[in-house]
């Protein structure tokens, strides 16, 4: 690409609604990878649009800039990405968000009963965890982080 072609970051940051600073941050962080003209200004190629939409919103779905990088870094950089590149993308994701959905959901369903009793407690809690045997499969909330009842030897 000539030194001439390019987008701006003013026109980077029109396109998208990203801030300059932002798109700067993204870029410090390898997520977008401008050149520099002969004055030292900044230029985007046309798929960072794609690249920086793509990562507001990975953002929104609570994807962090670690995973939206390392699927972006399997991306071509010398042109846009096509649609295939995206359906690919898509399917990592959607699996990921599925699992983030199962998690979400078991949460909505087993939070009503912990905080019905009142006691906010898994150590004291008779009915979820009696005389705290979800210890023994480890640290945190072990029924919220997949194991059951039933996987606790008491």
């Amino acid at each position: 690409m000539a030194p001439s072609d390019g987008l701006s970051i003013g026109e980077i940051a029109e396109r998208t609604g990203l801030a300059v600073s932002a798109i700067r941050y993204y870029e410090d962080e390898g997520l977008v990878a401008p050149w520099r003209n002969a004055s030292g200004r900044r230029r985007f190629q046309r798929a960072d649009i794609r690249r920086l939409s793509f990562i507001m919103v990975a953002q929104q779905f609570g994807f962090t800039l670690a995973q939206i990088k390392a699927e972006l870094d399997l991306l071509p950089r010398h042109r846009a990405p096509n649609k295939r590149d995206w359906a690919r993308i898509s399917t990592e994701f959607r699996d990921g968000l599925n699992a983030r959905i199962a998690r979400l959901e078991k949460l909505r369903d087993t939070l009503d009963g912990c905080i019905g009793c009142g006691c906010l407690s898994l150590e004291a809690c008779a009915l979820y965890n009696p005389r705290d045997a979800a210890a023994e499969k480890g640290q945190g909330p072990r029924y919220l982080l997949g194991d059951r009842p039933s996987d606790v030897t008491s």
